[in-house]
């Protein structure tokens, strides 16, 4: 049997009467179903209702997903947002404790975007809110016009860590990525590794050097185009190999 691996849902307002939904794109679940090579399975952004420990027993691997919704600002001591940002307060009331016990239990993580920022801010990082607001710094974020291609086409350049695991899965030290995103990192948590960083310093790629298993974080969205950019498809592919090495090596004890 496939490996089961969760996908961490937001909570959006769908039809005519706005009644909230949960949701993930379709980019996380043909990914996981073609390329991670296992079974996707939602997991609902149910706040403190989320029950953890039955999430982490049934699933082998987890992936965060990026989002229009920020990390509130009061979840790492950062200043209120601007007036009309949008925030999931159920999404990070469930995904911030599922990642501190998904990496204590030793499960697969693969944090995408604002999932690489919920890693670090469960782990006890801070962010920037507005890359495009500090001196030096670039615009990240969406390119707003109608072209899909524009949208999600390659952006910026990545300077790979030498030796890291993004050096290893790339097989390069400079890789192009696409950029879609306000939030930053700003103060690296403890435990956390930066594997590649941008032109104007904007951490991209970071790993749990703490970790008992798999733990990354990509600022980039690989999901969007693995179809046709090789690092993309490696990246998610080692995702999945460490998620197949997790259920093998639960399956020997269990022997």
């Amino acid at each position: 049997m496939k490996p089961l691996v969760g996908i961490s849902c937001c909570t959006k307002l769908f039809g005519t009467f706005g009644m909230v939904n949960h949701a993930a794109s379709d980019t996380y679940i043909r990914a996981t179903h073609e390329v991670v090579n296992a079974v996707p399975v939602l997991i609902p952004a149910n706040g403190d209702a989320c029950d953890i420990d039955t999430i982490l027993s049934r699933l082998d691997g987890i992936i965060l997903t990026g989002s229009r919704s920020n990390v509130q600002p009061s979840l790492y001591d950062g200043p209120p947002h601007a007036e009309g940002t949008p925030e999931d307060p159920a999404r990070d009331s469930m995904t911030l404790p599922l990642i501190r016990a998904a990496i204590r239990n030793g499960t697969p993580v693969l944090a995408i975007c604002r999932g690489m920022q919920e890693l670090n801010v469960a782990l006890g990082g801070s962010l920037h809110q507005r890359l495009q607001d500090l001196p030096g710094r670039m615009d990240h974020s969406t390119p707003m016009q109608p072209n899909g291609k524009v949208r999600t086409g390659k952006a910026h350049s990545v300077s790979v860590v030498p030796g890291s695991w993004l050096h290893r899965v790339a097989g390069a030290t400079t890789i192009g990525i696409n950029s879609l995103h306000n939030q930053g990192m700003d103060r690296l948590a403890p435990g956390l590794v930066v594997e590649g960083t941008a032109p104007d310093g904007t951490v991209e790629a970071v790993r749990v050097a703490t970790a008992r298993g798999f733990a990354v974080g990509v600022q980039w969205h690989p999901e969007y185009d693995w179809m046709t950019d090789a690092v993309s498809r490696a990246i998610l592919a080692s995702f999945g190999d460490a998620v197949r090495a997790r259920v093998g090596a639960l399956g020997a004890v269990a022997d």
